[in-house]
């Protein structure tokens, strides 16, 4: 009995985990649609901007931390690196500039992107009320998205700063 029960309880938490996922998936798509048609405002309704914005200045940081400059150079990085964190977070979170982590996954503006139940099949529940797109199938997250009143928002980035980037190379 206690084996069945636990069985039971394995299969809800397992369907509630599915039924996150391909939740999530339909407002995922629609930041991928507007990262594609470079939309402004349908990317902010799928983007939880302070969230990411702390996410990314908090990365920025720690990355001129690790720098390992010498003292004086260091001090000076302390001193500036909350503004040039703060002001390149702001810049980052475009529809533009995540046109390039969109293509990591393939996703290119001149094919049609997969629908929600595809991109559901490849998100991973994380917790309750989020979801992440892992680098490769049970790899690490590189997306996070989050519910937030009843809309999937894209509040964390893993992924390679570098990927950021305002303009195409």
């Amino acid at each position: 009995m206690r084996v069945l029960i636990l069985a039971l309880a394995a299969l809800i938490l397992s369907a509630c985990a599915t039924a996150q996922r391909y939740d999530a998936a339909t407002d995922v798509h629609a930041l991928l649609v507007s990262i594609r048609d470079n939309d402004k405002a349908a990317f902010e309704a799928h983007v939880d901007r302070p969230a990411l914005k702390r996410q990314i200045e908090a990365r920025m940081m720690a990355e001129t931390r690790k720098s390992g400059a010498n003292d004086g150079l260091a001090a000076l990085g302390a001193l500036i690196a909350p503004t040039l964190a703060d002001l390149a977070g702001e810049a980052l979170i475009q529809p533009g500039v995540f046109r390039s982590v969109a293509a990591y996954y393939g996703y290119d503006a001149a094919k049609p992107l997969p629908g929600p139940m595809v991109i559901g099949g490849q998100l991973k529940s994380v917790g309750e009320g989020q979801v992440c797109v892992p680098r490769k199938k049970d790899g690490p997250c590189l997306l996070t998205f989050t519910e937030e009143q009843g809309t999937w928002r894209l509040s964390g980035f893993e992924g390679d700063l570098s990927m950021l980037r305002t303009k195409a190379r």
